[in-house]
């Protein structure tokens, strides 16, 4: 049997990976991370779209599983933008110097030791191969020092000196030679292999860093409503470029200070966002 380990953060790129490793494998583990991210609500999604696949097809409830994983005892003691506590989350393009605020320390080398460990216990209690599925692409930002190439090669390195029989151990880059548009396409196709709908896969995923809370019924003194996605931060702006090149409108919602805003607004401003960096 083929085995993978699929690290699932929620967003766009993990889920369609996660859709690829349901093809393409017999059995599939997925893992999220609960580190004390400001953007939570892609525990959320994350969630919502494994219980969407399991209850849609039997067949993949019965080789899918997942977790999360808690780390949010960390909250406190990680300086970061993203995490509770951290400065505000920087706008515009990812290419601009103050996305370095976006840098949670060493969280990719914490989560791949994780990863590393369960793919290794999954081949060691299996007796076969299990890979690890990376939704690594062209258009990862040298920003993050722990999405190149080097960080990668070493931490592998440390992996291969630090346990025995880890050679049992692969990596799935199906999107390496990619970007979010691809991987976009990649998700399009996957839904009519796999007898999905397309958007009830897109709309329980997360890629925004500044997701907003809209407010709409109280029951019992407690607040209920729905979480938008901002189109202003770097990882939104990226999002939706890519459902422009696609055709097709964003099944998330959105909204920015004022309230909710429809899809054509926030092309309209995306486009300007991609103009001026462009020029």
């Amino acid at each position: 049997m083929k085995h993978v380990v699929i690290s699932l953060s929620g967003g766009m790129d993990s889920s369609t990976l996660l859709l690829r490793c349901l093809k393409e494998y017999d059995t599939v583990t997925a893992i999220s991370f609960d580190y004390g991210q400001k953007h939570r609500v892609e525990l959320e999604r994350a969630q919502s779209l494994v219980d969407y696949l399991c209850n849609d097809d039997i067949s993949i409830a019965n080789r899918l599983r997942y977790r999360q994983i808690q780390l949010n005892g960390l909250v406190d003691l990680l300086d970061s933008a993203l995490v509770t506590g951290g400065e505000d989350v920087p706008e515009g393009h990812y290419a601009e110097e103050n996305m370095k605020a976006t840098v949670v320390p060493n969280r990719n080398k914490i989560f791949a030791s994780i990863t590393q460990a369960i793919a290794l216990s999954i081949s060691n209690k299996t007796g076969e191969q299990c890979d690890i599925a990376m939704g690594i692409h062209a258009g990862d930002h040298s920003i993050y020092p722990d999405c190149r190439q080097e960080f990668r090669d070493a931490d592998d390195h440390a992996f291969r000196m630090g346990n025995w029989d880890a050679e049992s151990v692969g990596y799935f880059t199906p999107y390496l030679e990619g970007d979010k548009f691809t991987i976009l396409q990649d998700g399009e196709v996957l839904c009519k292999e796999l007898g999905l709908m397309f958007d009830e896969v897109y709309k329980r995923t997360n890629t925004s860093y500044k997701p907003i809370f809209i407010p709409h019924t109280f029951i019992d003194d407690e607040i209920w409503g729905d979480w938008l996605s901002d189109y202003k931060s770097a990882s939104s702006v990226e999002r939706v470029e890519a459902f422009i090149k696609l055709g097709r409108p964003d099944p998330v919602g959105y909204a920015d200070e004022t309230g909710p805003v429809s899809w054509e607004y926030v092309v309209e401003e995306v486009t300007k966002v991609l103009e001026t960096h462009n020029n």
